[in-house]
């Protein structure tokens, strides 16, 4: 990070694109203002891009480099109901098609270890969003965070958190199937280390991360491997 002599201005928590246009256009141009600032990282609900939103977005893209992050979690309605996402996959379909085609990259969340999901729904999450318009994907498992209703489920013992073996050889199994040229941007995360709660092993993103690597040799496998176009 201290090479870097560029960066993009990364607008993560919460939902940046739910504000009135203009405390957003002045927010992003601030933002682009800074020193050595090329681009914006957007992260925001599929629900929330209005079309004055993608407009705007679209205008910096002309010049900067624009990411969109649309936080998604799972292609299943089950899941998205459990974890109360107050948005259903068809307006995530809605939202990236209104993207599509305007200069802006398009980067979709999903999380492995949701209750009640199995290996065939992980999958069949990433080979649906591997047939769409995307040009990255941010993948990270189920965290217990405090002050949470999945804190509270999880505290209660009604949950367990996947392990790290299993989380290790899903996000394989994932990768195995998304296009070669899709930008990964995450593999794990370990939330608000003040907050969280479970999986312990997710607090070592190193480990985790050299875990995976040694998954895909083990398989002598790559992103792509099993990528059919649609």
């Amino acid at each position: 990070m201290k090479q870097a002599s560029k960066y993009i201005a990364y607008f993560q928590t919460f939902t940046n694109t739910y504000a009135p246009l203009e405390k957003l256009r002045a927010l992003y141009d601030e933002a682009l203002a800074q020193k050595d600032v090329i681009g914006l990282s957007i992260g925001t609900r599929p629900d929330c891009l209005g079309s004055d939103v993608i407009a705007l977005l679209s205008g910096y893209a002309q010049k900067y480099h624009v990411w969109v992050e649309l936080g998604l979690q799972s292609a299943h309605e089950k899941s998205l109901q459990f974890i109360n996402r107050g948005h259903d996959f068809q307006q995530f379909l809605d939202a990236v098609n209104a993207l599509e085609g305007k200069g802006l990259n398009i980067c979709v969340h999903i999380i492995i270890g949701l209750p009640g999901e199995s290996d065939k729904d992980v999958l069949t999450t990433a080979r649906t969003l591997a047939a769409l318009p995307l040009n990255g994907i941010k993948i990270h498992s189920l965290l217990a965070l405090e002050g949470t209703a999945l804190g509270e489920i999880y505290k209660k013992g009604s949950i367990q958190m996947i392990s790290k073996e299993k989380y290790v050889s899903q996000v394989a199994d994932v990768l195995e199937v998304l296009p070669p040229g899709m930008v990964i941007q995450r593999l794990t995360a370990d939330g608000y280390r003040d907050i969280f709660l479970a999986p312990d092993w997710a607090m070592n993103k190193l480990d985790v991360l050299n875990s995976i690597n040694k998954e895909l040799e083990r398989r002598d496998s790559y992103q792509g491997k099993h990528y059919i176009k649609e």
